[in-house]
């Protein structure tokens, strides 16, 4: 009998660290993880209409006439998916998300991982250079919180007191 006890806090234990643990954003059945904005560009013909899942930081937001755009500096997805701005940069893309978007919602440096399907690329100006943009319209979108400066764990010890009048 004393089996029993420990059996059911072993399964309660288990069950608490299973719903602890963070699944990834996307679904990625069906999407090709491999191919990158470069290989995008490279081969447009071939790539049309294939699913992809990148992520980037955004560079600029704005509103269409059926459409909200972003333009996005491309970075190679960590494990949960998000954009990893201390790896090298993979260029840059267009996506587009049907219908209307607050853009303050989305505004530069702001992190974004989405999922969708390859279009036509679209040429374009960085600066005064022209650029030619792979472009993805959006099934899925994450914005990712902003992280603040200072470390996620952090430890105080003190006595407070407090005066009020």
């Amino acid at each position: 009998m004393k089996a029993a006890p420990k059996f059911s806090f072993m399964l309660l234990s288990a069950m608490l660290l299973c719903a602890c643990a963070s699944a990834p954003k996307f679904d990625t059945n069906n999407i090709n993880l491999n191919i990158t904005p470069q290989q995008a560009l490279v081969e447009t013909t071939q790539l049309q209409g294939t699913a992809v899942l990148w992520g980037g930081v955004i560079i600029a937001s704005s509103n269409l006439k059926q459409a909200t755009q972003f333009e996005i500096l491309a970075y190679p997805l960590d494990s949960k998916q998000r954009p990893d701005p201390k790896k090298t940069p993979q260029g840059r893309f267009l996506a587009l998300q049907p219908g209307y978007l607050e853009t303050s919602d989305y505004n530069q440096g702001r992190l974004i991982s989405l999922s969708g399907t390859l279009q036509q690329n679209r040429t374009g100006r960085v600066g005064e250079t022209e650029y030619t943009y792979p472009v993805i319209e959006i099934r899925q979108l994450h914005l990712w919180p902003k992280r603040s400066e200072s470390p996620d764990t952090r430890f105080h010890f003190g006595i407070g007191v407090m005066f009020s009048k």
